[in-house]
């Protein structure tokens, strides 16, 4: 009898953990390719065709081809483990739309921030932005076709990074590479939750 119950106790349901996990950069990086290369349900998107208005303000060197944007978020779902699920929020990337960062940032776990070797000033601001509000992030390099390939510390010197942040590359539009990144995003950040919660030696 013991061993019944024993069995039916562990045949419940798991709850999952939720984490909210950012997806930042420059426009044109990469971010909604991101969301739905991993997303395991039909990813929301807020894309707008670009316009002629926004062409004074929107810089399309390097990403000619574009021709929608992320106006608001993107958002996605993907569960690592049977008890781990990260919820996605790409954020736009021009700089008019900044101003919903800050409520996408909040209850955030960590971001990753996909850059371009093309235009790599382009994640300036959100590298910034991160370390400014002490969020862990990761830094994943979009291996774009035809853009330059550089080890990781090359990229690291060049955004003046902290040792402790992780720069991997990948492809957003493959899920594996994708999801390889979450995963070091996810470890970062609990590592880094884990050092903060350690008392101070004296």
């Amino acid at each position: 009898m013991a061993f019944g119950r024993s069995s039916r106790r562990s045949q419940r349901p798991v709850e999952p953990v939720t984490l909210k996990i950012l997806v930042a950069g420059g426009f044109g990086v990469g971010k909604t390719t991101a969301v739905g290369a991993v997303s395991e349900i039909r990813p929301l998107r807020t894309e707008e065709r670009l316009s002629e208005a926004g062409r004074p303000v929107d810089d399309l060197e390097g990403v000619e081809g574009k021709t929608t944007t992320t106006v608001a978020m993107d958002f996605g779902r993907i569960t690592l483990r049977e008890d781990l699920v990260l919820y996605l929020f790409g954020t736009p990337g021009q700089d008019r739309f900044w101003f919903l960062w800050d409520e996408l940032a909040q209850g955030a776990l960590g971001a990753v921030v996909l850059a371009d070797t093309r235009r790599l000033e382009d994640c300036f601001a959100a590298v910034d932005y991160f370390e400014r509000r002490r969020i862990p992030f990761t830094v994943a390099v979009n291996c774009f076709e035809g853009a330059g390939r550089f080890p990781a510390e090359t990229v690291r010197a060049a955004l003046d990074l902290d040792p402790e942040v992780p720069v991997l590359l990948c492809d957003a539009r493959d899920r594996s590479s994708v999801r390889d990144v979450l995963v070091a995003v996810v470890e970062h950040a609990l590592e880094r939750a884990a050092r903060d919660r350690q008392p101070v030696a004296t």
